[in-house]
């Protein structure tokens, strides 16, 4: 097929699962980077920092510099700077969102009187002393503002099994204070397809988002009007596809994602 101008993939599921890359994924950026074909990796997962996305993808055997890494963590830290640039900050997450939020000089608090925004992230230590002090910053002082850094209910492993993601520490603020989170910046939400095509120069139209899941990867490409290109090696399997809407279904649907690999004229 003609080449993209643009490239975006999501990670686990489509470039690899667990510590494996998946068939096709070498294969298909180092192509891709052959040919100067600008090259994003996007995450909604933000219990790492994007170095170390970078450093794990350079295990992998791809050697990939940190600035084509767009995760939550980069994606919360922008809309607070761009949203709320003064605001006090509690960030219910590990520690790769907190070190985001100092080097951005985004003043962060455990006290609820005066927490501004209280951020809810996939946090593995999330406690019920955590909860309380979402609860007092947002219904006992009635001054915080509920976001979260993506929309995901869990986080598949290996195998089939997963575990809680962040919107259980959504629904359990949202639940216990009566207020709905105000937005997510992770796919499908715009906020993440921006900060991936920031400094490109390229129109979403012309760009390609690769991806496994339905109701992010797929979502967020086919609402930005990006080609939507499903690779059915990860959570999505055929059968699911099976009834969608035409508003749902990707624009392509691969078995292997080297099958994105542009091919000249001449088909060299």
């Amino acid at each position: 097929m003609p080449p993209f101008a643009a490239y975006l993939f999501d990670l686990d599921g489509t470039i690899y699962l667990g510590d494996e890359l998946l068939p096709g994924a070498r294969r298909l950026i180092e192509g891709l980077r052959e040919l100067g074909l600008p090259v994003r990796f996007l995450s909604n997962n933000p219990t790492k920092d994007p170095e170390q996305y970078a450093a794990k993808l350079g295990e992998l055997g791809l050697p990939t510099p940190v600035e084509e890494i767009v995760n939550t963590v980069v994606t919360m830290t922008r809309w607070l700077l761009d949203n709320a640039p003064d605001a006090v900050v509690y960030p219910i997450s590990e520690p790769p969102l907190i070190r985001a939020l100092e080097r951005a000089g985004i003043r962060t608090s455990s006290d609820p009187a005066e927490i501004d925004v209280v951020v809810a992230s996939y946090d593995r230590t999330f406690t019920y002393e955590k909860l309380q002090i979402a609860f007092d910053a947002i219904w006992f002082h009635r001054r915080a503002r509920l976001v979260a850094t993506n929309p995901d209910r869990y986080c598949p492993f290996p195998g089939g099994r997963g575990e809680p993601d962040c919107a259980a520490i959504v629904a359990a603020i949202e639940a216990c204070t009566g207020v709905a989170c105000e937005t997510t910046t992770g796919k499908p939400d715009p906020a993440m397809l921006s900060a991936a095509l920031s400094g490109l120069g390229v129109a979403a139209a012309d760009c390609v988002m690769v991806g496994d899941r339905l109701t992010t990867d797929i979502r967020m490409a086919l609402d930005a009007g990006v080609t939507a290109a499903l690779v059915l090696t990860g959570e999505t399997q055929p059968g699911d596809l099976e009834g969608l809407a035409p508003g749902d279904a990707p624009d392509l649907v691969l078995e292997r994602i080297d099958e994105l690999l542009p091919v000249s004229p001449g088909g060299g």
